[in-house]
């Protein structure tokens, strides 16, 4: 079942990648008293995640941060070291998007938005999708309908939702 308008998101755990190595990130800890925008996408490194969706929420990181959202957090179905060289290699770590695995598709599973397409190399990853969660709670949710696609969910789109 697809999370919705209203609901809490679980409060599962992620991976990032730490000079140590892989550490855990309470999402619950993240999202607690803070307004946060979460974006989903199938994969680090895939084209329409590279060329458009992690470069949309880029280009309006700081119209998101004008609008009083603290954090904008990118979750794909990755290891944490492929999420750091992927953010190291856009830009988008450096802008100040933090990027997070969710290595076993935990999160993605349990807010319903997992899929697999064999044929692509791609096993319960995440469909792409946006929303604004506040204080744990999601208050804007968009899912993009068709694979490939990047409307729906592009941070523009996200962020004119903001009003």
């Amino acid at each position: 079942m697809t999370i919705k308008i209203g609901e809490t998101l679980p409060d599962t755990n992620l991976l990032q990648a730490g000079d140590e190595g892989p550490q855990s990130v309470a999402l619950g800890d993240k999202l607690k008293d803070r307004k946060v925008v979460i974006f989903g996408l199938p994969g680090a490194f895939t084209n329409t995640c590279t060329s458009a969706h992690l470069p949309s929420f880029m280009i309006t990181y700081d119209d998101f941060k004008a609008k009083g959202v603290d954090e904008i957090i990118c979750v794909s179905v990755n290891d944490p070291f492929v999420m750091k060289a992927w953010g190291a290699s856009t830009g988008a770590a450096d802008v100040g998007i933090t990027l997070l695995a969710d290595a076993e598709s935990t999160f993605t599973a349990a807010i319903g938005m997992q899929f697999s397409a064999p044929a692509a190399g791609f096993v319960n990853r995440s469909k792409r999708y946006s929303m604004l969660v506040e204080n744990g709670v999601v208050t804007i949710l968009n899912e993009e309908l068709e694979r490939g696609a990047c409307e729906i969910s592009a941070g523009e789109t996200l962020l004119e939702a903001l009003g």
